[in-house]
């Protein structure tokens, strides 16, 4: 049985024992250096993944080797629910940006408690509710905002609650992967930072962030 981190997930603390334990039983942790590739797209769907500490990267490519970031999910997130729930294979690559710790949990296991859990069904309602309005706002955001913007809306979406319960006001994130999820370059995430922590919305630190306005970072731009 799978020793699970007391940070684990909010909607495990919504399960019943019983579920809890088969939740134990099945699921299995993983380490991954960074640049490993943790899922590829085309795979079977055969787990629910999550981000137990680390980063990763959800994107996109073609055959002329062109790739789109899509989300970064830090620790806490979960991906992969929707490939799942519609029996499909992955249509996008996982990737670790850092060394990551993650959790795999089989799809037999997920399914089970769809069909047991009230509790696990109002969670993954609510999360895929939140995956909509993110992937919106994303849209938006890419097309209409300036690199400033994007950088600032970017933070703000690794600050979600709704989709990363029990992130704090504090992440440890580079400025080379924030703009891999940005998609700017290393320098012009630098100087975007410093023009978002001049205009006193967050604090930069070695090899972190730390968010003083979130709703700011969320508003960011024109």
């Amino acid at each position: 049985m799978t020793e699970l981190p007391s940070h684990f997930s909010s909607w495990f603390s919504l399960l019943s024992a019983e579920h809890q334990n088969r939740v134990r039983q099945d699921i299995k942790i993983h380490h991954y250096p960074s640049g490993t590739m943790i899922v590829r797209k085309g795979e079977s769907s055969d787990h629910w993944i999550g981000v137990i500490e680390g980063l990763i990267r959800i994107s996109v490519g073609n055959a002329d080797g062109k790739v789109a970031g899509l989300i970064g999910i830090p620790s806490g997130g979960w991906v992969g629910e929707g490939s799942l729930l519609k029996k499909e294979p992955r249509k996008y690559d996982i990737i670790a940006l850092r060394d990551s710790r993650i959790m795999k949990l089989p799809v037999h296991t997920f399914e089970w408690l769809l069909d047991n859990s009230i509790p696990f069904n109002r969670y993954l309602l609510h999360l895929l509710n939140e995956r909509v309005g993110h992937f919106v706002g994303k849209a938006e955001h890419d097309r209409l905002l300036n690199a400033d913007a994007r950088v600032a809306r970017c933070l703000a979406e690794l600050f979600n609650s709704g989709l990363y319960p029990g992130v704090t006001n504090r992440m440890e994130i580079t400025q080379e992967e924030l703009g891999y999820l940005a998609r700017v370059s290393r320098q012009r995430a630098n100087q975007a930072l410093k023009k978002l922590e001049n205009s006193g919305l967050l604090k930069v630190e070695y090899g972190a962030v730390c968010v003083i306005d979130l709703e700011g970072l969320k508003h960011y731009g024109p």
